[in-house]
């Protein structure tokens, strides 16, 4: 007697058998994954940023009345366990102001060798978080000496400016335009544009959005809101780039991956660019992989940019501008690249953000029904 073989089929069309086999393709399996882990690198990349907040190498400068006194103090702060200071000698209190002012450090001591309260100059609008940190490691060095220290702010945030965070969620702002506007337009017209004249309409559309997202994030963290001063037009200026870059940035995954390229923007700008961006804890505060990332990564240098318009009469914003620059231009020219360089019909993709060689694309190319 046979025993009965166990059957195979996936049951009639239309059963529910066959259609969740039909439903949980490979494809979707592998995109559900790739989300799973874009989620786990998300909950590792902020917590790693964020869960032990530790000074390091803070640029200060050390003024006093003698040479021999300032070096000798600066070589004391510098010789702190763990270097939480970088020092340098500054030449009296107006060259300590100046490079408080133009960032070139982050505070500045001025010593006075005739009491014992010492002058402690920071800038609160560099984060609040930091200034804090400086206060703290710099008091403590004082105590250690027998003196004390009066603090004086600068370059202070504005008062509708909490903790110095305007300029960080101004930019992430930005940053979520950028990205949203290049997922919607792939959405709308296929993944992969179809030749270099849509490329470069895509790219046409996204600065028009560029602009316009620029102009209103700086209006409503300024006139508004009234959370950041400075220079409208500067801010402005900023935000225009910010979201171009960024936008550009996803166009250009997009051209190399198809939808998936969104996902990897979001890895590029939001997992490892946001917690790495200075915004909660400035550069000196974070572990050595996210303050060493986070100047290069559009959300950084925005940030960064911001703050210097804000309270620093933009001193200290050109290298984080080219920053931007460099990657919008990078990002356009893959962009295009990726459209000359397309392989399979022009325009078969085009509505459909499929593979150019899938079945449905080619029924799509061929009659202009669309495939199931």
């Amino acid at each position: 007697m046979t025993q009965p073989t166990q059957s195979t089929d996936p049951g009639p069309p239309g059963s529910f058998l066959a259609e969740i086999k039909d439903a949980l393709t490979t494809r979707a399996a592998l995109l559900v994954l790739g989300v799973l882990a874009l989620q786990l690198a998300f909950i590792t990349s902020y917590i790693g940023a964020f869960h032990h907040p530790k000074p390091s190498g803070i640029p200060l400068a050390v003024a006093a009345p003698s040479a021999p006194l300032a070096q000798r103090t600066a070589q004391q702060l510098d010789g702190l366990a763990g270097e939480p200071l970088d020092t340098r000698v500054a030449t009296n209190e107006v060259d300590a102001v100046r490079l408080v002012q133009n960032r070139d450090v982050d505070g500045a001591l001025v010593v006075d060798p005739e009491g014992t309260t010492d002058r402690l100059l920071v800038a609160g609008g560099a984060g609040a978080a930091l200034s804090q940190a400086i206060e703290e490691v710099v008091g403590l060095a004082e105590k250690s000496r027998g003196r004390t220290v009066r603090v004086t702010d600068v370059a202070p945030s504005a008062a509708g400016d909490g903790r110095g965070l305007s300029s960080f969620y101004l930019v992430v702002g930005w940053c979520v335009g950028g990205y949203l506007c290049a997922a919607i337009l792939a959405i709308s017209a296929g993944a992969r544009p179809a030749n270099s004249a849509r490329a470069v309409i895509r790219l046409g559309a996204l600065l028009a959005y560029a602009i316009v997202a620029g102009l209103l994030g700086a209006v409503i963290a300024g006139p508004v809101l009234d959370a950041l001063p400075g220079s409208l037009m500067g801010l402005w200026g900023l935000g225009t780039l910010v979201v171009f870059a960024v936008g550009a940035i996803t166009l250009a995954f997009q051209g190399l991956a198809g939808v998936v390229g969104i996902g990897l923007a979001i890895l590029l700008v939001v997992v490892l660019g946001n917690p790495s961006a200075g915004g909660a804890y400035p550069y000196p505060l974070l572990p050595p992989f996210w303050s060493t990332i986070g100047p290069a990564l559009p959300p950084g240098a925005g940030t960064y940019a911001a703050r210097s318009i804000a309270y620093f009469k933009g001193n200290g914003a050109g290298t984080p501008m080219l920053v931007l620059a460099a990657w919008a231009v990078a990002g356009s020219a893959v962009t295009i690249a990726c459209a000359v360089f397309r392989k399979g019909r022009p325009g078969a993709a085009v509505g459909s953000g499929l593979p150019d060689d899938s079945p449905a694309v080619a029924r799509f190319a061929d009659d202009g029904t669309p495939g199931r």
